[in-house]
């Protein structure tokens, strides 16, 4: 065990909660300043579910830490701490400070106003309202990266990734958490059809053919818009990350046997 964890278990002892509340509260910014570079500590510092409660922040370091220092824009629905205005906004904190040169939006069905500070924009609403999304693209993105950790109801994720995939940034990446809900009846998902359902992976995972369309042998096929601007898809344990780029590399073994022909 480390010598945080040790002092951080021997506080959470020898204070009252409150206090220990206080001080936490008063170490965040130095502690996420000295970790700044660690997502799976960040997500600890500032009380994101993103590790402990989810394993994320190892993927997200995999894919954004090329990413860190760049002037970005970063767009994630939902922000937590449900009706009350002061709670959420730890992953949002997470973010801020481990991409210390990004503009940060957070979207949130609740109003989550106190949340707003130097770097972090806040924006209350639907996820699944085409204008609101519309609008908080042209106001403040194009959107680098976009996480939708919102209401992980399966028609409210693919109505947002309809909406926003084609308005990310032209090598921008899409990540979908908590994709567990595509089997769960109550959040629009089922246990029973892996492929044809109307849930958020059902429908990601027919995308990934797509990335080969240049491949398939289907005289006069039409890529469709996924086809052409997907590059790369993972998946991991209840999330995927959606690389976009232009997917127009050609196929030299279908272009020679056309030749041939």
């Amino acid at each position: 065990m480390s010598e945080i964890l040790k002092i951080n278990r021997w506080l959470r002892g020898a204070l009252s909660e409150q206090r220990y509340d206080r001080l936490r509260g008063m170490l965040r910014e130095p502690m996420g300043f000295w970790f700044s570079r660690d997502l799976n500590r960040l997500a600890r510092v500032y009380g994101s579910d993103k590790w402990g409660g989810h394993w994320y922040t190892q993927h997200y370091a995999r894919h954004f830490q090329h990413l860190r220092r760049k002037p970005l824009k970063f767009l994630e629905i939902g922000i937590g701490g449900y009706e009350d205005p002061h709670k959420g906004g730890s992953s949002l904190q997470m973010w801020r400070r481990y991409f210390p040169n990004a503009q940060i939006v957070g979207l949130d069905y609740f109003d989550k106003s106190p949340h707003a500070e130097k770097r972090i924009r806040i924006y209350k609403g639907d996820q699944s309202d085409e204008a609101l999304l519309r609008r908080i693209v042209k106001e403040a993105g194009p959107f680098d990266i976009i996480i939708d950790d919102g209401s992980h109801m399966n028609a409210h994720v693919l109505k947002s990734f309809e909406v926003l995939f084609p308005l990310l940034a032209e090598d921008g990446i899409y990540v979908v958490e908590d994709t567990q809900t595509a089997y769960w009846p109550e959040y629009g998902g089922t246990s029973d059809d892996f492929i044809h359902a109307s849930t958020s992976l059902c429908f990601l995972k027919s995308l990934t053919d797509g990335i080969n369309y240049e491949e398939f042998m289907k005289p006069g096929y039409q890529p469709s818009y996924y086809d052409e601007h997907i590059v790369a898809m993972h998946f991991y344990h209840n999330i995927v990350f959606i690389q976009k780029g232009q997917n127009k590399e050609g196929s030299n073994i279908l272009r020679k046997k056309t030749a041939a022909s």
